[in-house]
């Protein structure tokens, strides 16, 4: 381990070392660093600093703090999440891109249906499908994952007088195949939107997407509407946004 020198902050200075120790795979993904005792004596401070350069990695999406094990360290993939938003709505990807995604950023794709079923939405979710207060939907949540890493939660809701029944979620049809059903049934989406905030992971976020809980975390609210501007489905996606870029592209109009 290096000295620390003035007149940076030595906690900061810690934390620099740490970080560089872990991008040259000292410490690897899964692998605990020492403890803040350990770290206070090698550096000659308190542990008081110690925790400062702890909480500064685990803001940055380096390490979690796990009780009884202490911090470990994350991994930091960077993948590549494209939307394209093409003039002509015939040729767009936007309701059904994520296994092209993946495949571009050289990785496999792999979903799984963890849940489904008639669930009363929440409030956001029922302003954006301009639900009543006693109207229900059909809930899928899906987790998502690449080369067997999760990387991303979906969950969508469908209005159950859009969907009829739960029986149309099965068998399941994948992250994208539902549209086709709801097309059969007269509610094919012709448009979509999204609206993108920053918030803090959940506990269940952060279990599923290996980061701490709080870390920042991408939410994508997209709207399905029909031919007659209807909203037929609302899936929220949530990605860990430190690992993730969101990347929109479209054409001037002519």
């Amino acid at each position: 381990m290096s000295t620390l020198e003035p007149p940076r902050a030595r906690y900061k200075q810690v934390a620099a070392l740490l970080r560089d120790a872990i991008r040259r795979g000292d410490y690897t993904p899964g692998t605990t660093l020492p403890s803040q005792p350990e770290l206070a004596r090698t550096y000659g401070l308190n542990q008081s600093s110690i925790s400062r350069a702890m909480s500064m990695l685990q803001a940055e999406g380096w390490i979690r703090t796990e009780h009884g094990r202490g911090s470990v360290v994350l991994e930091v993939p960077t993948v590549k999440r494209v939307r394209r938003i093409d003039r002509d709505h015939r040729t767009s990807r936007s309701g059904s891109s994520y296994a092209e995604e993946i495949a571009e950023s050289g990785m496999s794709p792999r979903t799984e249906l963890v849940y489904w079923g008639e669930e009363t939405p929440p409030e956001r979710i029922a302003e954006v499908l301009r639900l009543g207060p006693e109207d229900t939907v059909l809930m899928r949540k899906r987790h998502m994952f690449a080369d067997d890493k999760p990387v991303q939660m979906a969950i969508s809701h469908i209005p159950m007088s859009v969907a009829g029944s739960t029986d149309i979620a099965m068998p399941d049809t994948g992250p994208s195949g539902m549209y086709e059903r709801l097309a059969r049934l007269g509610f094919g989406p012709v448009r979509f939107c999204e609206d993108i905030e920053v918030r803090g992971a959940s506990s269940e976020e952060s279990a599923f997407l290996d980061i701490a809980q709080g870390q920042p975390v991408f939410q994508v609210l997209r709207t399905a509407f029909d031919s007659e501007d209807r909203p037929v489905e609302a899936c929220l996606n949530i990605l860990a946004a430190l690992r993730w870029r969101l990347t929109y592209s479209w054409e001037q109009q002519r």
